[in-house]
């Protein structure tokens, strides 16, 4: 293996594309499970350049000939460089979170940061804190040891400008978690997560709610990723081609989830709109239906609707947790409260509008059509609004509409 990455566990990963795209050249994953196989593997040094994540970004230093002031500061390496079989090693994630801060204007000087969460990426996160002028940098963790504070602690004390998850809570496939309270926090100003897998993690749904900036780890990543190149490679890379970079790979790896009224257009729209995207494109109904083993007119028969908002949840939830996709949603799924912020956390909601004129209602169990359908929507388009990250209408052409719903969609994670 000339380059790659070592850890763990790795199925979460997007530095292939990332490396691939910015250097040309074949990376490989290469997961290690054990200590045992990754010393071996660094005791063969049998790489020209090499990226290191979870457990083993400390393991590695020993292996390291040299190791740059700030990686040994900090206590971690993410970056082996193999030169003439002298082994250097850095730390590029303080390039990347860095990098992350400053794209959004997010400033530390005179502020209190808190930290969650006590392991490697900690201390990287609180470098660059520092050195940014933070007034405090408080750990946050559920022993509280070592100088930190406890979960609760924090939250009893209300302090803290700056939050930032440098723990894997709410990392792929444990979507959902969140440590802390946020609202909690009346002087909150950012929040800020190393995690980058889902794009939006339940800690940044949390704080987009209460109107906090909030910035999730892919932009980090790919910051990182492009400073690990430029010493594989001995190239230097510009702040331009790492813009370049993160729009190009998060167009690539989003979701993009329809919602809309029954009849709306979402499965038409959404079968060219993954052929303009050139994603899978997968329904709803039809995941339902398979896990359900019926069809879905069937299931309102026999079980009612409560069931099959249950089926439709469980389908929600499984499905929004992998990336590449357009998913059609039934009309209700806006209905079962946190169905949308699961959609949302890879990628936008679209909503798709047509006159409720022209909604058909033949096979769909909850359409009746005249003044129901008209009730429907009245109750539905707030649920909708809500939901939404941009909304397209549906009154013309399908090559429109689905021009629209591209634009719609690079809109809303254009980082250029």
């Amino acid at each position: 293996m000339e380059y790659g990455l070592i850890g763990g566990k790795l199925g979460h990963s997007y530095s292939r594309q990332i490396h691939e795209q910015i250097g040309g050249y074949l990376y490989q994953l290469h997961e290690l499970p054990t200590e045992d196989e990754a010393r071996a593997f660094l005791e063969a040094r049998d790489f020209k350049g090499l990226n290191v994540t979870i457990p083993y970004k400390k393991l590695v230093i020993p292996y390291c000939d040299k190791v740059e002031p700030r990686a040994a500061a900090i206590g971690a390496v993410n970056t082996l460089v193999n030169r003439g079989g002298v082994l250097t090693g850095y730390n590029t994630d303080y390039d990347g979170f860095q990098y992350l801060a400053r794209r959004h204007g997010v400033r530390f000087r005179g502020k209190t940061v808190l930290i969650l969460g006590s392991g490697g990426t900690r201390n990287t996160v609180a470098a660059v804190a520092r050195d940014g002028g933070a007034a405090r940098v408080i750990t946050v963790s559920r022993s509280g040891r070592n100088g930190g504070v406890t979960y609760a602690q924090a939250e009893a004390s209300g302090e803290g400008q700056i939050i930032i998850n440098a723990s894997p809570a709410g990392m792929f496939p444990n979507n959902g978690s969140c440590l802390i309270d946020l609202k909690k926090f009346p002087d909150l100003e950012a929040v800020l997560d190393v995690v980058y897998n889902p794009f939006r993690t339940e800690l940044l749904l949390r704080a987009e709610e209460l109107g906090i900036p909030a910035y999730c780890g892919f932009e980090m990543l790919v910051a990182q990723a492009v400073v690990s190149a430029g010493l594989f490679l001995d190239k230097l890379f510009s702040a331009n081609q790492i813009d370049e970079a993160c729009h190009a790979l998060r167009r690539e790896i989003s979701n993009v989830s329809l919602i809309g009224m029954p009849g709306c257009g979402k499965s038409t729209v959404g079968r060219a709109l993954a052929r303009a995207l050139a994603k899978q494109y997968v329904d709803l109904d039809d995941v339902i239906e398979k896990n359900a083993k019926m069809p879905i007119p069937d299931i309102f028969a026999q079980y009612g609707e409560e069931t099959f908002r249950k089926y439709e949840a469980e389908a929600v939830a499984a499905c929004s947790k992998h990336t590449d996709q357009v998913i059609a949603c039934g009309g209700g799924v806006i209905k079962t409260p946190g169905n949308a912020r699961m959609l949302r956390q890879n990628g936008p909601v679209l909503w798709i509008r047509r006159p409720v004129e022209k909604l058909p209602t033949t096979g769909r169990p909850l359409s009746m059509g005249g003044h129901s359908l008209k009730q429907m929507e009245a109750e539905r388009t707030p649920l909708y609004r809500a939901a939404c990250d941009a909304a397209v209408d549906n009154y013309g052409r399908l090559a429109d509409t689905v021009r629209d719903a591209v634009e719609a969609f690079d809109q809303t994670f254009d980082v250029r």
